[in-house]
């Protein structure tokens, strides 16, 4: 699952890095991928709605740097706004409950339930 998303966040840098400037119209290009990628991956709709109309607003207010490309500052602002929403704070867990401690591991098939116990 993670795979296929980051392929697709790959394929959107790929299709801005031949542009010169961001746009409106390629920065909507590349959201609408975007979209699909996080929707494929199972993200609620209105969590993705809200995302995409954040990284719009943070991308086209952007000014780009001589040193990145338009795909790199897209790319930028969608890290940013991933770290805002997944929380910027790391919080480890608390295995200070006598062994054996009992972890409930949730999700959809072939999201590396198994792989991760």
């Amino acid at each position: 699952m993670l795979d296929n998303l980051t392929g697709r966040l790959q394929g959107v840098i790929k299709t801005l890095r031949g542009h010169a400037r961001l746009t409106e119209e390629n920065i909507a290009e590349a959201m609408r991928e975007v979209r699909m990628a996080l929707l494929e991956a199972d993200v609620a709709l209105p969590v993705v709605k809200e995302f995409i109309a954040k990284v719009k607003e943070r991308a086209q207010g952007k000014e780009v740097l001589q040193s990145l490309t338009p795909g790199q500052a897209v790319i930028e602002v969608v890290n940013n706004e991933l770290t805002e929403l997944m929380g910027k704070a790391n919080v480890g867990l608390n295995l200070a409950a006598v062994p054996p401690v009992i972890i409930l591991m949730a999700g959809l098939q072939g999201s590396g339930k198994t792989t991760t116990s």
